[in-house]
């Protein structure tokens, strides 16, 4: 009579035994669908994908000009031989927020590690375990075209000295503000572009966000600090979130270049919640006069994104 009661009692230990399993893999899940929000609010996407040449989403390869050359953004996928397949937690945390790869060698300041330094550990790894749950993409990285005193380590040990500031974020009593700093600062490096930067290509903190002539790609980035002739101090708070949603200004513009690429692959993800804390964040800083010589789309008016 006890034999044709085993199979169920084998099955009610089976089951049992899965039970623990459930709340990792929904803990895993929760984690990937984090990571792929704050990737998205990190841009990585834009920078790490050669959409002018139709190449495969964060398989790298796109250039990126700047005044001291040509970097091209390497492959981020989970390919074991051309990506970052074969990475430890460890590894990962060191390049994001040291800019230092797994072999030892120093990553230029074209990566904006000395933004993402300020991003959480939790936030680093969530992001690790969304890129490893994508299908890995094979593509060999292409290599930077540099001038020759750039292409060896005295340089970029130098500038980390005199430029890279491991600090902690701003701190402000508004949690709104607190959040916005960290979606700013550690997360959306809007300073990374929208700061002038000095002639060793360190940023000029004491004008953040004014905006340079001299930005990626050769492109004038534009003042957004709330100065009301030359920066954005004549919007909204929801002025700017709207901007953040749909690429247009007050005055009917809409965003275009580099820009346009931010909001549609990043700033029109965020939450509102996200978007009006960095809306707060960036109308929170000292205005800057900073009165850039860019040629004005039709319909513009002063203080607008171009």
């Amino acid at each position: 009579m006890g034999r044709p009661r085993r199979p169920f009692r084998r099955c009610l230990w089976m089951w049992l035994a899965l039970i623990p399993l459930a709340p990792s893999a929904m803990a895993d899940a929760e984690q990937v669908a984090r990571g792929r929000y704050l990737l998205q609010a990190a841009g990585c996407a834009g920078c790490h994908t050669d959409r002018d040449n139709d190449g495969e989403p964060l398989a790298g390869g796109r250039a990126i000009v700047t005044p001291f050359g040509t970097f091209f953004s390497p492959n981020i996928t989970a390919d074991a031989e051309t990506g970052i397949g074969r990475w430890t937690d460890a590894q990962f945390l060191r390049a994001l927020k040291a800019g230092i790869a797994p072999e030892g060698a120093l990553y230029s300041p074209a990566f904006p590690y000395t933004s993402y330094v300020r991003m959480t550990r939790e936030d680093a790894l969530a992001i690790k375990a969304y890129l490893f749950s994508l299908p890995p993409v094979a593509q060999q990285n292409r290599a930077h075209e540099l001038p020759w005193y750039l292409r060896w380590s005295p340089p970029l040990w130098l500038w980390r000295t005199l430029n890279f500031d491991a600090g902690p974020l701003p701190r402000a009593g508004d949690p709104q503000l607190q959040r916005g700093a960290y979606l700013a600062e550690a997360l959306a490096h809007c300073g990374e572009c929208h700061t002038p930067r000095g002639a060793m290509g360190g940023i000029l903190d004491h004008r953040q966000y004014a905006g340079t002539q001299s930005g990626p790609e050769g492109k004038t980035i534009p003042n957004i600090t709330p100065d009301r002739e030359t920066g954005i101090g004549r919007w909204s708070r929801d002025d700017l979130v709207f901007y953040f949603q749909l690429g247009l200004t007050p005055g009917g513009d809409s965003a275009g270049g580099l820009m346009a690429e931010v909001i549609d692959d990043g700033l029109s993800r965020l939450t509102p919640e996200d978007q009006h804390a960095l809306a707060a964040y960036v109308l929170s800083r000292p205005a800057v006069a900073n009165r850039l010589q860019r040629e004005k789309k039709k319909g513009s008016r002063r203080g607008e994104f171009d």
